[in-house]
């Protein structure tokens, strides 16, 4: 009867896959900080990626992990870095199969660990940033990427790379705009998957958790620039402001539980003090129920399959 009745349920399909792949591994490396994930070399990547498949996992997010950085990120545009030469190898195996999408922004590849291109102050130079998105948007496309997850909170990215795309050919790339991103305390052990570099906080270009209608102000600006998809981040401290969004967006929704949501459910769950897998659902049902159309989460494979054998993967 509960299955019957049930408001919200789950897809495989509704799920996205976030993985880190590293340069200069021969064998993938363990998150210590994300009990459970690594940082991939290229062929763990892709078993992995084929799990997923089989799983019904709806596509993949890639975030490349490099050996060297600078102030410009030049590891970022370059068709041999990491993320491009991932992007490449998986989506000519698997770009038929799944989404294969991907990360753009210079903090993984920074040596300062922000976002942007920075001023001599050490401030964020958004316009010279924006630059460096439109390159870095061209590479991820001709590598092989079918959407392109603008995560750095620059004003105008997504007006910016939309131009850039379809000047060089790349009309039917698709941007996910990271519309509501806010500087929470729940990236801790993302930094740690990316191997971050970053000196003081993101707290100029990232939105104050306190603010529900900058939120969704945020979400109408990239609609208006032209995002095929928006999203909220984090999610489950935030599924007010996911709500809002969702009730006013005429594109799918999207939401990123992030790595401290996920460290917390895995930390509790190994001390005994809470049912994973029921949480694991309960979490995802949440963000759903909130309005979000797909979530990008760290479970999604082992989420979807549950779906696979258990219905609709929630345990009585």
């Amino acid at each position: 009867m509960r299955r019957l009745v049930a408001e919200t349920r789950i897809h495989p399909a509704q799920l996205v896959l976030p993985m880190f792949v590293a340069e200069g591994l021969s064998e993938p490396r363990p998150i210590s900080s994300m009990p459970g994930q690594v940082q991939h070399t290229l062929d763990s990547a892709a078993r992995e990626v084929e799990r997923a498949i089989a799983a019904g996992v709806g596509g993949i997010m890639l975030f490349g992990v490099p050996q060297q950085k600078d102030a410009v990120g030049s590891g970022a545009t370059d068709p041999d870095g990491i993320l491009n030469r991932a992007t490449a190898f998986l989506a000519e195996r698997f770009g038929d199969a799944t989404v294969v999408q991907t990360d753009l922004c210079l903090d993984e590849f920074t040596d300062h660990g922000h976002c942007g291109v920075l001023h001599g102050d050490g401030s964020v130079d958004n316009d010279a940033t924006l630059e460096r998105y439109a390159d870095m948007a061209i590479a991820q496309a001709e590598a092989g990427s079918q959407l392109l997850g603008l995560s750095g909170m620059m004003d105008g990215q997504v007006d910016h790379v939309r131009a850039a795309l379809d000047a060089a050919g790349h009309q039917g790339t698709a941007i996910l705009g990271y519309s509501a991103k806010y500087a929470s305390a729940l990236y801790g052990p993302f930094r740690e998957a990316v191997d971050s570099s970053l000196t003081g906080d993101r707290k100029t270009y990232q939105q104050d958790p306190a603010n529900r209608r900058e939120g969704l102000r945020e979400a109408l600006l990239d609609l208006a620039e032209g995002a095929d998809i928006v999203m909220v981040k984090p999610a489950s401290l935030y599924l007010d402001v996911l709500a809002d969004v969702a009730a006013a967006s005429d594109v799918p929704v999207w939401a990123y539980q992030v790595s401290g949501e996920y460290a917390m459910v895995e930390a509790a769950a190994e001390r005994g003090w809470i049912d994973r897998d029921r949480l694991v659902t309960e979490s995802i049902t949440s963000i759903i129920r909130a309005g979000a159309d797909t979530v990008l989460t760290y479970w999604a494979v082992e989420q979807a399959e549950w779906l696979q054998t258990r219905g609709i993967g929630a345990r009585s």
